[in-house]
C-alpha cells in the first residue's frame, strides 16, 4: 500500500440506488475527513458543456470515453495527494473495472456494493426526472456481476443502520485492502 496516501471507499451501485445518500451519511460519521466524489458532481458543477450537448452542438457519445477516463485518472491523483475519498461509481464494464484496478493499485480501497430492488430503482428514477428512463434497469442487470465487494448494503433499509454498518466494517478491517480483489474469482487465487 502507498503510505501516507488517501484511502478510498468505492460505492458501486445502479443509478438511483442511494449512493449519494449513503455518501453523505458516511462523510458525517467517519472519524477522518473524506471527500464525496462522483461523476454527478462534475456534471452538475458546470464543468461539462451540457447545454451544448442538449442543443446538439456536441455529441455526448463522442465525449463520454474521455470524460470517464479523466474521472478514473483523477482518483489516484486526489488520493495520492493524501485525500480520503468516498467515490460513487457505476462500474459498467470489465474494461472500467480493470482500469480502476490498474490505477488504484497500491491504495487502500474498500469496495461497497450498493443494492436496491429494481421496482424501487425505477420508481426513484422516474421521481428524479434527471436520468434517462431505463438506466437504472440496465445498471441493475449487469454491474454487480462485475465486482466482488468487501461488503454490501440494501438502500431500502434504514440509512443510519447502513451508515453504521459501513463505518463499522471499515474500521474493523484487519488488513489494508487492495483494489485487485474486486475482480470476480480473485479470492480463490
Amino acid at each position: 500500500m502507498i503510505e501516507g496516501k488517501g484511502k478510498i471507499i468505492l460505492l458501486n451501485g445502479a443509478s438511483s440506488s442511494g449512493k449519494s445518500t449513503l455518501s453523505r451519511g458516511l462523510m458525517a460519521a467517519l472519524p477522518e475527513p473524506f471527500w464525496h466524489y462522483s461523476i454527478d458532481h462534475l456534471r452538475d458543477s458546470g464543468i461539462l458543456p451540457m447545454a451544448r450537448v442538449k442543443s446538439g452542438d456536441f455529441k455526448w457519445s463522442e465525449m463520454r470515453t474521455g470524460f470517464f477516463e479523466g474521472f478514473h485518472r483523477s482518483l489516484p491523483a486526489f488520493a495520492g495527494a493524501g485525500n480520503n475519498l468516498i467515490v460513487e461509481h457505476i462500474v459498467e464494464t470489465v474494461e472500467w473495472r480493470e482500469r480502476l484496478i490498474d490505477l488504484l493499485e497500491g491504495f487502500d480501497v474498500f469496495v461497497v456494493g450498493v443494492h436496491c430492488p429494481l421496482e424501487e430503482l425505477e420508481r426513484r428514477e422516474r421521481a428524479r426526472g434527471d436520468r434517462p428512463i431505463g438506466d437504472a434497469r440496465r445498471d441493475f442487470e449487469m454491474i454487480h456481476e462485475l465486482c466482488v465487494y468487501d461488503m454490501e448494503v440494501d438502500m431500502t433499509a434504514d440509512l443510519e443502520e447502513n451508515v453504521g454498518l459501513v463505518v463499522s466494517e471499515w474500521l474493523r478491517r484487519l488488513d489494508v485492502l487492495g483494489i485487485e480483489r474486486i475482480r470476480p474469482g480473485a479470492w480463490e487465487r
